[in-house]
């Protein structure tokens, strides 16, 4: 109780401290929990693979062959992890915004949460990590298309001087190796961000962390039982608002107005926690329990951590309890494109096993069944 007490007081504060900031999300309660949804499809991180993301999208009958919606009051849900190491998450951004319109238009539903690499590139310190994450196209995607065109035009002027005077130079060369060179140099980083924020700040800073459909929960990372105590409504409400205030620190190259993070950038936050998904499951079933207790659910859908299963059993922990969604769908990993359908309460995966699974065969697959406290229908995998 006095734990409880503390983070309402806590997120009243920060609540008043924030109303100084400028208006940057309409002031109505975003939701975050849904119920008596009839079929859900979740996918996992995309990293920026744009082809198997349409796969998916078609496989599972969620959008037609012109990639216009086809799944009417379906809910639609993508665990975050859109951004870096592949070159078309702009492209997968563009059509997740105009599906999110036009399922709302049929009834259904698209939720796209945030990821951990959503963070990194909205806050800046993606370049501030010795991992290549951010892909050159990527990286040139996002610039304001007025910069990019006028160093590209500079730069095609410049070679074709250099031919006139006998130099053999390649074009395309030589705007690769020119913005590969600029993919390193901070000014071009920063605006990198800034132009990120500027275009789709205002839609990624309004999405949840983590949701509810039905007695189902769908976080990128996971949520620990420090977090489940807080509440949906919460973790939701307090992510956005320190990402909020981050990002508008960076635009104005000011220092942030809340000093104390309490889950932004943390490794144990929703869009960071992995003990879900690695820690034996004899050490972990009785905080398992407590967590989803917490949250009043039955099971959890968690991406963030790979796992490139053979078959269905790979995908699930603690009995059909915990969901692992993330099977390495980017073409980096290597994975199977799949997704996770739950139709009226039962779990249901396509694409793994037959690359060609067809949820409108009969023969779609088996059934596969999670119900809490059931007991487990398959050996847990480790």
């Amino acid at each position: 109780m006095l734990y409880a007490a503390i983070k309402r007081a806590l997120s009243f504060f920060l609540l008043f401290a924030f109303l100084a900031l400028p208006a940057v999300f309409s002031a109505e309660e975003i939701p975050w929990e849904w119920s008596g949804i009839e079929r859900v499809v979740v996918i996992g991180d995309l990293h920026g693979d744009y082809e198997s993301f349409i796969k998916i999208l078609r496989g599972t009958q969620v959008v037609d062959d012109d990639l216009l919606w086809a799944a009417g009051k379906t809910h639609f849900v993508q665990t975050g992890d859109v951004m870096d190491r592949g070159p078309d998450a702009r492209k997968i951004l563009d059509l997740l915004i105009r599906l999110e319109k036009e399922a709302e238009a049929a009834g259904g539903m698209v939720h796209v949460l945030l990821g951990n690499h959503e963070e990194l590139n909205l806050t800046g310190i993606v370049f501030s990590s010795n991992s290549d994450y951010v892909t050159l196209d990527q990286f040139i995607s996002f610039l304001p298309d007025s910069y990019r065109k006028q160093q590209e035009d500079s730069l095609r002027k410049k070679i074709t001087k250099l031919r006139a005077r006998g130099r053999r130079i390649s074009e395309k060369q030589a705007i690769d190796a020119f913005w590969n060179s600029q993919i390193k140099d901070p000014s071009a980083q920063r605006l990198y961000v800034l132009n990120l924020n500027e275009e789709y700040g205002p839609w990624l800073r309004r999405l949840n962390v983590a949701i509810k459909i039905n007695d189902v929960i769908f976080v990128h990372g996971g949520i620990s039982e420090k977090y489940s105590k807080w509440g949906l409504k919460e973790i939701n409400d307090l992510y956005r608002m320190e990402l909020t205030d981050i990002c508008r620190a960076l635009r104005n190259s000011e220092p942030p107005r809340i000093i104390q993070l309490s889950i932004i950038y943390r490794s144990d936050s929703p869009l960071w926690y992995r003990e879900l998904a690695t820690v034996a499951e004899a050490d972990l079933k009785e905080e398992v329990d407590a967590i989803l207790k917490n949250l009043g659910a039955r099971a959890m859908i968690i991406a963030h951590t790979p796992v490139i299963p053979q078959t269905p059993r790979d995908m699930q922990r603690f009995g059909g309890r915990i969901w692992i969604v993330d099977t390495g769908i980017s073409r980096v990993y290597r994975g199977p494109a799949s997704a996770l359908v739950i139709q009226n309460g039962d779990f249901h995966v396509w694409g793994v096993g037959d690359e060609n699974d067809d949820e409108s065969d009969p023969a779609f697959l088996r059934l596969y069944r999670a119900w809490a406290g059931h007991p487990d229908p398959f050996p847990a995998a480790r």
